[in-house]
Order: C-alpha cells, then structure tokens, then sequence
C-alpha cells in the first residue's frame, strides 16, 4: 500500500540520522549519508508517482498519538502530487549534496538533522489528522531550523534562526486554532470527521485567516515574509533549496488541504482576500529582489514573488469555485500546482547554482564576482537554464504555468460579483509587473555572476563544480525544458487532483496537435511548446550558418566599447546596484523607504569615494518592529512580577482560577 510505503520511507530517514550521528565525523560519512537520502528520496518518488498516475488511495492507522483516536496516515492524489514534489527535491538534493557536502566546515550540525527535515515533510504530506500534522509541521520546522543554525557563530546566522523560530511557531499556534474549529465542539481531530462538518460562514472566515497566517507565515506571503531572506541565505546551499524549492511547498500543500478539502465550501469574497494578498506579494518580493546584491538573498526573495503567483491561481480557484464555474477553478487550480511543480524545479537549480558558485569563490556578493562563465561554464549553463525558466519564457516550464494563469485571469468577467470582476484584473496587471521585474532581475543576476571580468581574485580563481553537483544541477535543467515542452503530461497528472478538489479538470481537446494544451476553446488559446522549441533551433541555426558563411574571413581589431571609460580596472564595469539603479530610484524610496548615501571626495583629496543603499523593509518598520518594541516595553514592566511574595503569588493564581472558571461557565 501507498501509505505504508511511504511511512517505510520516512523510517528510513530517521534511522539515516540515528547512523549520521555515529558515522559524521568519518571521512565517508557525508557522502555515505546523502546517498542514503537519495535513495530513500528515490523510492518515495516511485510511490508517490505510482499511486498519482494509478489513482490508488490508501490509508492506515496507529495506535499513538490522542488517546482514542490514533495516528491517521493517507495518500489521495493531492497528497501524492505533493509526495512527488518533495521527494524529488529531496533527490536532487541530496544528489547534489554528495559533492557539495565535502566542503561542510561542521558536518555533525548537518548530517543527523538533514534526513529528519526530509522526514517530516514527507509525514505532513501523508497525515490525515490534525493532530499528526500538526506533529510533524512541528518536526520539519525543528530540523530546518538546526540547519539554518548550522553555522551558529556568525552572528547573522543565529538571528536569523531565532527570528524563523519565532515565525515558525506563531504559525503552527495559528494552525493549532484553525484545527480546533474544524474539530468543532465534540473535537473531531480526524480529517474524515471534518469533512463531514462543514463550517459555518463565520466560523470560516476566522479559519481562513488562520490558515493564512499559519500556512501563509512557512511559505512566505507578505508581510509574514520577513524570515526567508534570513534563513535560506544561512543555511547549506542544498538546504536552501529544500527550504524554498520544498518547505515553501508544503505549506502550499498545508493551505489546500485545510481550505479546499476540510472547510467546505467558502464565500466568494475568500478567494479575494486571498488574491489582494498574492498580487501584493508577487510584486514585493521580486522588488525585494532587485534591491539586493547578495545571490542568495536574490533568490530567497524571487521564492516570495513565485508564492505570490501560486497563491493568486489558488485565490482564483476559491472565487470560481464559490460560483459554481468548475471548469474555470479547474484552469486556475492547474495553473497554482504547475506552477508549484516548476518552483520546485528551478528554484532548487539556482540555488545549486549559488551554491556551486559559493563553493569556488567563497563569495554571494554579486560584486565580487564576474566572469565566472569562462571558469565555470557547465554551471553557467544550467544557471542561465535556470534563470530562462523562473523569468516565464519560452519554451521553459516557468512561462507554462504563468500563462495558464493568465488564461484563468482572462475569464474572470464571468464572476458575477463585482468585487473579483475589479480585483482579478488589478491582481492580473500586478502579476505581469512581476513578471517583468523578474526578468530584470535574472538578467542582472546571471549577467553580473557570469558574465564581465572577474571582480576579485576570488572569482578570477574559481573552478567548476564537482560532477555530483553539476549532475544534480543538469537533471533539473532537463526537467525544466521537459516540462515546458510536454506540459499535457504534467496537466494529465493533475487532473484527479483538480477533480478531487474542485469537481472539475482542464477539458481534453480531441484532434489537438500533440505536445499543445488547450485550457478554454480550440478558438480562444492554445499552446504548443515543442513547436517554438523547434523554431528556436532552427531560427539559430540558419543564422549561425548564414553568418559563418556569409561574413568576411578579414581578421579586425579594434577597441571595445568601455562604455565611456577607457581605464582596464575592473571597477568600470556595471555593478548590481549600477544596473538596478532605474528601478530603485523609482520605487526605493517609495516603497521600501530607501536610503543612499553618496560621500565623493573633493578634487584634489585622495581618499576613497563610498556609496551605501539600506533597503528598509516595511513589513519591519510598520510590523513588526513596533510589536517587538511593545513586547520589550511589556516585558520590562512585568519583570516586576519576579520578585512578589508568596502571598502574592497565591493570589494572583487564585485570581487566575476564578476568571477561568467563569469564562467555561460563560461559554457553556
């Protein structure tokens, strides 16, 4: 069976930490571990893609857990497709960390949590009770925290551990309660007694904040956001990649399980709640992005733009489901999973990209890199596979699913409410901001990593990765282009999904050419992915040919273009913050309330010029720094409270007693 399999391969993990323990410090135990992991991913990858393409649902109980109800396991097709996405970035990662683990400067507070933090993201995946889910929620978010810890030292490092902690756990209290009204009076913590109690409408208005706030909060909505850019940069590359290419995803799986399966039907007004949201952050976070000059930083943020999108087509879905339009929810809820599909892909990619660079140069700052295509050319290659993908263009699997998207959007006038008739547009026009910006900002990241002269020694040393990496990081490049080429086998594999959850599924054309998708009408839009993949190598080619055919032989030299400045320093190139100056200076100082600092020495002095930006996050200024600020305020004037008599101390509990008794006589 599908679920005891799948419970098989989490035992597996964490037998593979209990041996990392005892084997971690040995000169094979990296890599002895990480394949254990491959293969234990290897195998859950089998059985989750068995039982989605088979339509098998399976199902199991233990004794543990709440007295009198046990532990609930199961696998549906939505809890499949999500099995698929975690053990196949699991495997590439865990691929990838063969190589890259050799270079781990404390491989002991790695190597015995890594197969833990696979473990409970399988279990959250497979859990069909409040109280096994909220378990293992609880154990991925402990391991990848001891992994962002890994390198406590640095002071950056344990910050950004505390304040993920801090998230983490206002999530999972969130949940907590949103779990509590689902279970309702009688406490009903299996999933399959939820199901069969659906929510009043007040009762799911306050279930859809929590769930938003909890699940919202682990992947990465705006303002709940504020920990990614902290931990991925500080965690292991791999991990990284786990954390933004999986985590992010489970939380996805978190909120459509709760809102799509147990709540019941939802108002309309729900899905565009959850769409103001997502516009909000697709655009933020790509913004963020642009205004950062670390690598990784660029990619945690691209990860808050990407979640935007998945949750705008899961906003969609609500809203059309509410009005009873099934084919249309269909087309959006396609769109939000195929579009957590290819994040997974090329997301991981990048952030082994970063990671294989990081590993040859010691560096993320953009501007001590440079020219890094001449040292390390396969990673160049994959990385700008990457950057085509996660930039929406064709024929890549990133411009598939946001263009599903887009077709989901172009049929929001049949929404009879005027709300989403003027808000689905508005978020439309968002999305394609975003994506334009994320195309900016892929340019400017792959062109100043790889591209120019080297900026450091660093750089002008660096040499290409290990081929464990480099296979890890081709492997997903092919599933990129497989993916946006043959889209129609992706889709098919979501139809029992959407089906489940929304009653309907993309239609299926008869006649249509082979490799295209039809998401409305054979009139209205089509696509065909191996058609332009075609015309772009044949395009190429015959301009290749033509010109080697047709130029002139005569050798030339000449100056090349300096852009103003004939000095060979380095130093004259375009930097990061150079290339996204238009774009800072029109929304920086609006929108994230930016600082710059231009100190240029008199003529004559001889000192150094600096030039400083500090990006400003409002989700900081206006969130949660007043909170910190009130909470230490709070503190203080309670710290009083420590040095009271017993007497006082009796009291006060006594006190506590009668108010809690009154509150339960109350609510009874």
């Amino acid at each position: 069976m599908p679920a005891i399999f799948a419970l098989c391969c989490v035992a597996v993990f964490l037998g593979v930490s209990l041996l990392a323990v005892a084997i971690g410090r040995k000169a094979f135990g990296s890599a002895q571990v990480y394949v254990l992991c491959l293969v234990g991913s290897v195998a859950g990858l089998a059985n989750a893609l068995a039982a989605l393409l088979l339509g098998s649902t399976s199902g199991m109980s233990l004794p543990l857990g709440l007295p009198a109800i046990g532990s609930h396991f199961r696998i549906d097709a939505l809890s499949a497709f999500f099995l698929t996405v975690v053990n196949l970035g699991g495997a590439a990662a865990s691929l990838f960390a063969i190589g890259y683990g050799r270079h781990e400067s404390a491989p002991l507070r790695v190597l015995p949590y890594y197969p833990v933090y696979l473990a409970g993201m399988n279990l959250v995946v497979v859990a069909d009770d409040a109280f096994s889910f909220l378990l293992a929620w609880e154990l991925m978010s402990l391991a990848s925290w001891a992994l962002v810890l890994a390198h406590h030292r640095v002071e950056a490092n344990a910050r950004a551990g505390y304040i993920y902690l801090l998230m983490a756990s206002a999530g999972t209290l969130c949940l907590l309660l949103a779990f509590g009204i689902l279970a309702g009076p009688d406490g009903e913590y299996a999933f399959a007694m939820m199901r069969e109690h659906p929510l009043q409408p007040h009762a799911a208005a306050v279930v859809l904040v929590l769930v938003m706030l909890g699940a919202g909060s682990k992947a990465g909505l705006v303002p709940l956001h504020v920990w990614l850019p902290l931990a991925h940069p500080a965690a292991p590359s791999h991990v990284s990649a786990l954390m933004s290419g999986v985590m992010t995803k489970v939380a996805v799986y978190g909120f459509i399980r709760i809102l799509f399966d147990l709540a019941g039907d939802l108002p309309w007004w729900s899905g565009v709640a959850v769409l103001v949201v997502a516009g909000v952050t697709a655009v933020t976070g790509i913004l963020y992005a642009l205004l950062q000059q670390d690598l990784k930083r660029i990619l945690a943020y691209s990860t808050v733009e990407n979640i935007g999108v998945i949750f705008a087509g899961l906003g969609l879905a609500l809203a059309f489901q509410a009005n009873g339009i099934g084919w249309a929810a269909a087309l959006a809820l396609t769109a939000a999973l195929f579009h957590v599909l290819n994040h997974s892909l090329f997301k991981s990619l990048l952030f082994f990209g970063a990671g294989a660079v990081l590993n040859a140069t010691g560096q993320r700052d953009m501007d001590r890199l440079g020219g890094l295509i001449h040292r390390m050319p396969k990673t160049a290659f994959v990385f700008l596979v990457g950057c085509v993908a996660i930039s929406a263009l064709p024929p890549l699997n990133g411009f598939v699913s946001e263009w599903l998207m887009f077709q989901a959007i172009l049929v929001s006038p049949q929404l009879p409410q005027w709300g989403p008739k003027l808000t689905v547009p508005a978020v439309g026009a968002l999305l394609a901001l975003a994506a334009a910006f994320a195309a900016a900002c892929f340019v400017r990241a792959f062109g100043i990593t790889f591209l120019g002269r080297p900026r450091s020694e660093a750089a002008a040393g660096a040499q290409e990765a290990d081929r464990y990496s480099l296979t890890a990081m081709s492997i997903l490049a092919a599933l990129c282009l497989a993916a946006g080429v043959m889209p129609e086998f992706v889709i098919e594999g979501l139809r029992p999904v959407t089906t489940a959850l929304v009653g309907a599924a993309m239609p299926q054309v008869a006649g249509a050419p082979p490799f295209s998708i039809v998401p409305i009408a054979e009139s209205r839009s089509s696509y065909n992915g191996m058609i332009i993949l075609i015309f772009l190598v044949t395009s190429g080619t015959l301009t290749a040919m033509f010109i080697h055919r047709f130029a002139t032989r005569a050798t030339r030299r000449s100056a090349i273009w300096d852009c103003g400045y004939p000095d060979p320093s380095v130093v004259t190139q375009y930097s990061s913050s150079s290339f996204a100056m238009p774009i800072r200076r029109v929304f920086g100082t609006t929108l994230f309330h930016l600082r710059q600092t231009v100190d240029m020495p008199r003529p004559g002095e001889m000192r150094a010029g600096h030039f400083r930006i500090k990006v400003l996050d409002p989700a900081w200024r206006f969130g949660f720094g007043p909170v910190a600020r009130w909470v230490m305020h709070a503190a203080r004037r309670l710290n009083a409270l420590q040095f009271l008599t017993i007497r006082s101390y009796l009291t006060l509990t006594f006190s506590a007693l009668v108010v809690l008794l009154l509150v339960v006589a109350a609510w009874r």
